[in-house]
């Protein structure tokens, strides 16, 4: 896998959020960088901030629901650059509300946008990649709601299990075939984006994150290890450990939890406006951003040490040795009680 300085990487959903911040690092680190979305003006000045660090960037406005556009997003990279070694996708929009609230058509939009633009992305890297010699990436964003689903994101929550289920079944495709692609499935918990500003709602408030929220910094780190590091899936923020072992062993607890207070959770007191601009169906005005402003955490132990694999097993062994120490230590007290006992 080539270094980052010598990557050509493309990021839908490039304009805001996670994207925007993996664009970023990239280019800081030499990378060449494709950014697409549906907001020129987001994207323009995405670019500017890319090339103002130094980076080379190329911006296409492009929706990922549609296949030929997204077909002509990658053959515009590789006559740029040449070839695709890395490929992000990541735009995404959601809908909070009880699913009796949510119309049909979003519903539909958000499984579009979602689900249908990661696959949409996935065909076209993949077409590229395999016939690269040294193949390529793929990164698909998905969710900690897309192991343990939570009330008023019915559609998102779809959408993300199944790029879960689509992602396991074309990884075992790619490995029957023997082509040179690695695809990484990115799990973030709650990031400070615009995302939860720009989602469309219906419950009368403005969404907000579920606790704890994280730096989109983590995030973009997580993205860029995975393209440069053969890894199968990532999870990014503690949260996600945490509610995956709940659910594991006690998912009934964890309904009854997100029932009692998984709406409390996501509402702000900040009401929302008739005809107040959202995502769902075109971009929102205005410039773009990385943070929502939500003031995430700018560090993850979990995702620090998922990305320091060397480091992670040599804790995980001392914890073992120092368990297994303290056992022998017990046995063997309670040997010398049991033969003065005696």
């Amino acid at each position: 896998m080539r270094p980052i300085q010598d990557q050509v990487i493309v990021i839908t959903g490039g304009s805001s959020g996670i994207g925007r911040a993996t664009a970023l690092k990239a280019a800081q680190r030499g990378a060449k960088v494709v950014v697409a979305a549906r907001s020129r003006e987001a994207l323009a000045a995405a670019t500017r901030e890319i090339e103002a660090a130094g980076g080379r960037a190329m911006a296409v406005p492009i929706d990922v629901t549609d296949y030929a556009a997204v077909e002509a997003l990658g053959e515009r990279a590789v006559r740029r650059f040449g070839r695709i070694d890395t490929w992000v996708n990541d735009a995404g929009t959601s809908v909070y509300g009880e699913f009796l609230d949510i119309a049909p058509d979003e519903f539909r939009e958000v499984i579009a946008v979602d689900l249908l633009g990661t696959i949409h992305g996935c065909r076209v890297a993949l077409r590229q990649m395999r016939n690269q010699p040294d193949g390529g990436t793929i990164v698909n964003i998905s969710s900690e709601a897309g192991v343990r689903a939570v009330p008023l994101q019915t559609a998102y929550c779809a959408a993300k299990f199944g790029v879960d289920g689509f992602s396991e079944a074309l990884r075992t495709e790619i490995e029957h075939n023997g082509w040179p692609v690695n695809l990484t499935v990115i799990r973030p918990a709650s990031i400070d984006t615009p995302f939860f500003r720009h989602a469309r709602s219906k419950m009368g408030v403005e969404p907000k994150p579920i606790p704890p929220v994280y730096d989109p910094a983590i995030a973009a780190d997580a993205i860029l290890y995975a393209a440069t590091h053969p890894v199968r899936d990532l999870p990014v923020g503690g949260a996600n450990a945490a509610i995956s072992a709940v659910e594991t062993v006690a998912p009934r607890l964890l309904d009854a939890g997100l029932a009692r207070v998984g709406y409390q959770t996501q509402e702000s007191d900040r009401p929302t406006r008739p005809g107040e601009p959202d995502n769902l169906f075109a971009p929102v005005p205005g410039p773009g951003a990385v943070r929502g402003g939500y003031g995430g955490r700018s560090f993850s132990v979990t995702t620090w040490l998922d990305t320091h694999p060397n480091i992670k097993w040599a804790a995980w062994a001392s914890m073992a040795l120092a368990a297994l120490a303290a056992f022998e230590r017990s046995r063997t007290q309670s040997r010398e009680h049991f033969d003065q006992a005696a």
